[in-house]
């Protein structure tokens, strides 16, 4: 078994409750302004500004610590380009298709379509891949645990990285992904989970009219 290693508890400060409540209540009034927006500026943006939002997802907790994820970052118009036609043909398929008019009636009031231009026109796509498994030293298939909660958690952790930092983004997922191992030679061992669109928004952006459920909609105290 592996050696058991415990550290103190050092970086945890415990704050006033009236610091707490200003935070939590300054918190909610930021995330309140975040918008997923489909309209994208191709205005730049610094890499290092990703680099640090990323460093931030990956403190979110996973399954026995195994962080069993993996973001790939695309700024290279052409494979921005190869992702965007990939896409957009799985999405025409999907459209066409009579079992899925349903759905598709169900998104109509979010603006979607199968046309992806987003895809391109943004500075930065991030491929998120989930690890299902990984291989150790002496090649020996380990396991990973509870890996969509985990990189669930992470990625909501990446997303309000990116709205603290003033950037705009998109979640973006295909019917199919799988597209995605081969364009970014991915290994068989990761699925994607998401392709997350970032950048600013284009100055004519438009977003739905949409409300959040209340607080007594989503929680129960007990």
């Amino acid at each position: 078994m592996a050696e058991k290693i415990f550290m103190p508890l050092t970086d945890y400060c415990k704050l006033p409750e009236a610091e707490m409540k200003r935070r939590a209540s300054e918190f909610y009034a930021e995330m309140m302004q975040r918008r997923t927006v489909r309209n994208f500026s191709n205005q730049p943006v610094d890499r290092s500004i990703i680099e640090n939002c990323l460093r931030a997802a990956s403190t979110a907790p996973s399954g026995a610590n195994q962080q069993p994820w993996s973001f790939i970052v695309v700024s290279d118009h052409a494979v921005k380009r190869q992702i965007r036609e990939a896409a957009e043909k799985i999405e025409r398929d999907f459209y066409s298709k009579e079992a899925t008019k349903k759905w598709v009636n169900d998104l109509e009031h979010l603006g979607t379509v199968p046309s992806k231009p987003f895809l391109e026109t943004a500075p930065w796509l991030i491929a998120i891949f989930s690890q299902l498994y990984r291989y150790s030293a002496n090649g020996e298939k380990k396991k990973h645990y509870y890996v969509s909660e985990s990189v669930g958690i992470a990625t909501g952790m990446l997303i309000t990285g990116l709205h603290h930092a003033g950037l705009v983004s998109l979640t973006y997922t295909p019917s199919s992904m799988r597209f995605l191992n081969k364009i970014l030679s991915r290994p068989s061992n990761e699925k994607p989970f998401m392709i997350l669109v970032v950048g600013y928004p284009s100055k004519d952006a438009l977003v739905p009219s949409i409300q959040k459920k209340s607080l007594e909609d989503i929680a129960e105290f007990i």
